[in-house]
């Protein structure tokens, strides 16, 4: 069947499906593609088409309601698919698991179906991709390049548009460097948001499973597919991954300032990332340069003490009884850990304790970060050369990020210079998944179809100044779970003034009687559990009320007594917020 787009999404299956293909059929047209790939070096295991067909069976008749129904995909093999080896790239650590993986079986829930495991960086212990006892996988546009890892096999396969979307695992970068090495888009959700039960672990506390897919849609769907709470997981949060939603407007973006960017002396990558900097200012965002030194320092350390120590108990038997099973490399980094004392443990939490306190209030100064997925590019020749160094230095954007707790996408941008291929990646505190996914998407200029109203359990909520998207007070809504739902006017019914005080600079929001225009809004969905929450952070003269809109409809919103306007700057005629602080008055 050779109607199949290539590379394909989710919703091109699903559209083939709706017009009678067969799942079949479909799988038929996977496994020719695997074949024109030729590459050996993907795979770890493979079903055949005999052993998918009764859960093709299982599937029944098209069910549009099941997100993922019949929709193929790939695993990299850390993680446990019912009937298939598990390996982690190690042949003497090999078993075949009875069940599937918490991810996995929510997965086939959805109606998606796994067609085999994908090789990677032994132990998920390198960004490379070439620390495997089996063929090395070619990356799926310069075969020159390394395929990145640990989830080498899984990015490669979807660069190939062998399939829609597949899963990686992402402790220091696993989930990110492949999909910016290969084109694609790496998901490294939340923390805890994804069970991590019947994953091999690399560091229990820091391992999350990722999404590899061609979209940000497809990759955030298999996320809302996956997570779910998970008693059996020590380390599960009870954090949902929302719908995605129209991003805000306005977006405050913190970037490395110039002296604390590295590239390793690539030229091409620093004049990408400036490039990908003026995508970012014209989807609306402001630039913050902010000193990432105390990043990097977290960074560092994770290969450092603890957490070198934390890998070493996964495999801790498997080297005292068949040290020469463990690649060479892997061993060596692993086995540092040997010389180590629980003192030096603590001293490494000790350390990023007071690392994270540094770091917090850059992170709270804006709304997301946005960093080169990778500084340079390395080739299997580097490497071959040098098997450390390229490693450490891909990760130089990556590995602080689940030490910090905080979640990431990678998205590809414009290709560079020379064609190798553009990315970003943005960042953002934990549990703003679907905050990224919405970034990401108001980057490429691509829309989000979401409800234009708050649900049931929420509050629509209008702000006029302070609070508003890329603003000093956004972050109060932002931290009790609001999201952005749309910009509007009010009735021509208000005066608006540029209230005396602050920092922060506040504006009044005020009814008239008669006279008054039409003042800019933007509207804010807000958890309705939230609401008491921030009225205790709302000073006087303002409060919240009832607002006319200018298409008649009322919402709750901030206003302001019209005591509280003596001695304020009367800023109507300009209409909104942002048009009197482009007057050159500062937001602080």
């Amino acid at each position: 069947m050779s109607s199949l787009p290539s590379p394909l999404t989710i919703c091109d299956l699903h559209t083939a499906y709706a017009a009678g293909v067969p799942v079949a059929d479909v799988l038929q047209e996977i496994f020719a593609r695997i074949k024109a790939v030729n590459d050996p070096g993907i795979f770890l295991h493979l079903a055949s088409l005999a052993e998918l067909d009764m859960h093709i069976q299982a599937l029944g008749a098209y069910d549009p309601e099941r997100p993922l129904w019949g929709v193929p995909f790939v695993v990299k093999d850390n993680i446990d698919v019912a009937d298939m080896p598990t390996t982690a790239a190690c042949p003497d650590w090999a078993y075949t698991p009875a069940k599937d993986a918490f991810a996995i079986a929510r997965l086939r829930a959805a109606g998606a179906i796994p067609i085999g495991k994908t090789n990677l960086d032994q132990f998920a212990t390198g960004l490379v991709g070439i620390r495997t006892p089996w063929p090395v996988p070619r990356n799926a546009l310069d075969a020159e390049i390394v395929p990145g890892g640990s989830s080498s096999g899984s990015a490669v396969a979807v660069g190939h548009g062998i399939v829609p979307f597949s899963l990686g695992t992402d402790t220091a970068g696993s989930g990110r460097v492949p999909a910016a090495l290969n084109g694609i888009v790496g998901l490294k959700p939340t923390l805890g948001m994804v069970s991590a039960t019947g994953v091999v672990p690399a560091c229990r506390t820091l391992d999350t499973i990722s999404v590899f897919a061609r979209s940000v849609t497809d990759a955030h769907a298999v996320l809302q597919a996956m997570a779910g709470y998970d008693p059996a997981d020590a380390y599960a949060r009870d954090i949902p991954a929302t719908p995605l939603r129209p991003a805000p407007p306005h977006v405050k973006v913190g970037i490395p300032d110039p002296a604390t960017r590295e590239f390793f002396g690539d030229a091409l990558q620093a004049a990408a990332f400036d490039a990908n900097l003026g995508a970012l200012r014209n989807r609306g965002a402001q630039i913050v340069e902010l000193d990432f030194t105390p990043f990097y320092d977290v960074a560092n350390m994770l290969y450092d003490g603890a957490w070198v120590a934390e890998r070493h108990t996964v495999i801790e038997t498997l080297l005292a009884q068949k040290p020469d099973a463990v690649h060479p490399v892997t061993r060596a980094i692993i086995g540092k850990a040997e010389g180590l004392s629980a003192t030096d443990a603590f001293r490494g939490i000790y350390r990023l304790a007071e690392l994270r306190r540094i770091c917090a209030p850059l992170i709270a100064s804006v709304d997301l970060l946005a960093v080169p997925s990778i500084p340079t590019f390395y080739t299997l020749a580097d490497l071959d050369v040098d098997p450390i160094t390229p490693n450490t230095n891909l990760g130089t954007y990556t590995n602080f990020v689940n030490l910090l707790d905080l979640c990431a996408l990678t998205v590809p941008m414009s290709p560079r210079a020379d064609g190798r291929p553009g990315s970003l990646t943005l960042i953002a505190p934990a549990g703003h998944d679907a905050r990224l996914a919405a970034e990401a998407l108001a980057l490429s200029g691509q829309a989000v179809a979401a409800p234009d109203a708050a649900s049931g359990d929420e509050i629509a909520l209008a702000v006029c100044g302070a609070h508003m998207s890329g603003l000093p007070l956004n972050h109060q809504l932002a931290s009790l779970g609001g999201r952005f739902v749309r910009t509007t006017e009010t009735a021509p019914c208000y005066s608006f003034h540029a209230l005396a005080g602050g920092p922060p600079d506040r504006p009044g929001l005020v009814r008239e009687a008669k006279g008054g225009a039409r003042i800019a809004l933007e509207i804010w969905a807000l958890p309705k559990r939230a609401l008491g929450h921030l009225m205790c952070q709302i000073p006087a003269p303002l409060g919240l009320g009832s607002i006319v809109l200018c298409d008649g409809s009322q919402v709750t919103g901030f206003l302001c007594e019209a005591a509280g306007t003596d001695g304020a700057r009367d800023i109507t005629a300009l209409g909104g917020w942002r048009a009197y602080l482009s007057q050159g008055v500062a937001a602080q």
